[in-house]
């Protein structure tokens, strides 16, 4: 927004103010109305022939890609994506309390700490071995490491400007979520052909994959108790999205200060929470359930509404995913992707085969 802009808004009134609010809104009900019916498809299909639900709902939505670039659907779809899903992962907290956490371990978080921290280090050798810069190196491994897309656009905003910096940035969200997508579908096969108890199947797969949808995907289809451990897992992997970030600013700060010396700034800097409030969201219902101050009738609605927001933003995801994209942006950024997503799988799979 620009300073004229905000200056328009904030001298607007309250009425002018509303209907600017509404009008926004209707922007999104096509988006969100069309992710919703590829959901309620899919919970008929799995309801109807067996199956994975979240499966069916991001099949379906891949084949509906090309509406994500409709401008009267794209910004619903895009809202689906981002904060239905983000509310659904927050009210999961509903059906976990701190004894749980408490029961994964130190083993548990000396791993995911130990796979974040070897995935960036795999990212920073390979690249550098690909030709890549250092900082797209880091920006890669992060986002394997971590959270995904959001993780990539997180590590992107501390990263000095580079030529290009945006593509790659682009090609990262767009790998990740390919991968992801694909890990959502194959990691839980490996789990089963391992025989992998809940708690390390768990562990392989919220250790592993990169956005949180697919690790909710994922590890629900093996069941409550795996869903449950691979969600945790998958959410002390984002809180550790703080420390990563901190710590790639202050590596980069001379770099990126001397870029924008170079460049003059385009606008005034955005500035976003380094710990998503999903995140807190989460926590204050672990919080709020481990002293019983959820009923059971509560604990339902929320999960209830909790596995409808997943369904949702899972349809949403699937309509972003467009493998022609990934097509046209070369192989050595995407086999720099691929090969840090081999690495940290078999380094937790390693830990797990240890661990057993």
């Amino acid at each position: 927004m620009t300073q004229d802009n905000a200056r328009g808004t904030a001298g607007a009134s309250p009425a002018s103010r509303i209907g600017g609010v509404w009008q926004q809104a209707f922007r999104l009900v096509p988006g969100i109305a069309l992710a919703g019916v590829i959901a309620l498809a899919a919970t008929f299909v799995a309801r109807l022939h067996g199956g994975p639900q979240l499966l069916y709902a991001l099949m379906f939505g891949v084949a509906f890609n090309y509406l994500s670039h409709e401008s009267r659907t794209r910004p619903g779809i895009e809202f689906s994506g981002r904060m239905v899903l983000r509310l659904g992962v927050g009210l999961l907290g509903a059906r976990i309390t701190a004894a749980q956490i408490i029961g994964l371990g130190w083993e548990t978080a000396l791993t995911v700490v130990a796979a974040t921290v070897t995935t960036v280090l795999c990212g920073l050798a390979v690249g550098r071995w690909l030709g890549m810069s250092r900082a797209q190196g880091v920006l890669s491994g992060g986002a394997v490491a971590i959270c995904g897309a959001s993780a990539a656009l997180a590590i992107s905003a501390v990263l000095p400007r580079e030529k290009g910096g945006d593509r790659f940035t682009l090609m990262v969200v767009v790998a990740v979520t390919v991968m992801s997508t694909l890990a959502m579908i194959f990691y839980p096969l490996i789990a089963r052909l391992l025989h992998l108890p809940p708690p390390l199947a768990g562990l392989f797969l919220g250790g592993t994959i990169h956005d949180v949808a697919q690790v909710v995907g994922a590890g629900y289809t093996l069941g409550p108790d795996a869903g449950d451990a691979a969600t945790i897992v998958k959410l002390f992997r984002v809180s550790l999205l703080t420390v990563v970030v901190v710590v790639v600013s202050a590596a980069f700060k001379q770099e990126r200060e001397r870029a924008l010396r170079e460049h003059a700034a385009g606008g005034e800097p955005v500035r976003q929470a380094l710990v998503p409030w999903f995140l807190w969201m989460f926590i204050a219902m672990v919080v709020l359930n481990s002293l019983g101050a959820l009923s059971l009738p509560v604990q339902s609605v929320a999960n209830d509404c909790s596995r409808a927001c997943l369904v949702v933003a899972i349809a949403a995801l699937g309509m972003k995913t467009s493998f022609h994209e990934l097509a046209r942006l070369g192989w050595r950024p995407l086999a720099l992707i691929a090969i840090e997503t081999v690495w940290i799988a078999a380094f937790v799979l390693a830990v797990v085969a240890w661990g057993r």
